[in-house]
């Protein structure tokens, strides 16, 4: 049984990590409200920009002269998982959950006979997956939103990606990250990059305003305005995936926290009531000694 000095020691101890966790909850919660209104601003405008070059890239689709960007290598031997994830830890499931998808993807592409390489963003992702598939990481990058998230560092991941396609280091490029949707809950999202996937038909028509779907001529050519955008396109959608990923892990941190100082709480009440028990006892057994040794005299 925990002695009285060692059950104040406990208490002091949890009661200094429950500080702890509530700083990280309030940190976390401030960052939550500025992280959601850009992740939430940046979401129409990559969404109508893939619609367009959908509407663009559908007439292109069997045709020669298509970018290498939208026609691809014209095989899907070798993928590369670009995998967002976080430095910091403490965000509950937020890292795990990605990364277990990010596994299951590359356990299918293997068991295909598939060649997968990985690029890591977050330090999370690639101490993760480097247990047991280190000798897919081809590179990975950290620091990425430790000042916010900025354009430039998703347009640096964007040229990374692109330099290895031009060097024919892969096929198919698929990112995965954690689409925001509220601070208790993430969804874990697998978009492919490259080549880019034409949306669905409906998408596709939807790309004109209104409904009015016309005859559109085009200045200059589809395939020079592909050939421009496509590449803008790919660092809009990696913004777009850090902006996300961004916000969904101020709010697994924020839920995260907020349960860890809940449960430290408890925690510090079942040993306040244990100490008080004890002390009590201890009391109890010191007067019985007293009267014991009076009557015996």
């Amino acid at each position: 049984m925990a002695s009285l000095k060692d059950l104040r020691n406990r208490i002091a101890s949890v009661k200094s990590t429950q500080k702890i966790t509530s700083a990280m909850k309030m940190v976390a919660a401030a960052k939550l409200k500025r992280a959601q209104a850009r992740a939430e601003a940046a979401r129409p405008y990559a969404e109508r920009m893939e619609r367009m070059l959908g509407a663009l890239a559908a007439g292109f689709e069997g045709r020669e002269g298509a970018p290498p960007l939208l026609a691809g290598t014209g095989s899907d031997e070798t993928h590369l998982i670009v995998l967002v994830t976080s430095d910091r830890g403490l965000c509950g499931a937020f890292n795990s959950s990605v990364v277990r998808s990010a596994r299951q993807l590359i356990a299918q592409l293997l068991a295909e006979n598939k060649t997968v390489k990985v690029y890591c963003v977050g330090r999370k992702g690639r101490d993760q997956l480097k247990r047991f598939y280190g000798k897919l990481i081809v590179d990975s990058v950290e620091g990425v939103g430790k000042a916010g998230i900025h354009y430039a560092e998703a347009s640096q991941i964007a040229q990374t990606v692109t330099g290895l396609f031009g060097a024919n280091e892969f096929d198919v490029c698929t990112i995965i990250y954690n689409r925001f949707k509220s601070a208790i809950s993430q969804v874990v999202t697998r978009q492919q990059l490259i080549p880019f996937a034409v949306p669905g038909i409906g998408a596709v028509e939807d790309a004109a305003d209104g409904g009015d779907h016309g005859v559109f001529d085009y200045e200059p050519e589809e395939a020079e305005i592909l050939a421009d955008l496509l590449p803008r396109n790919l660092g809009v959608q990696v913004f777009r995936a850090l902006l996300e990923s961004f916000a969904s892990e101020q709010g697994a941190r924020m839920t995260a926290m907020d349960n860890a100082t809940r449960n430290a709480g408890d925690m510090i009440d079942g040993l306040t009531m244990t100490y008080n028990r004890t002390r009590q006892a201890q009391i109890t057994k010191e007067l019985i000694e007293i009267i014991s040794g009076a009557e015996a005299l």
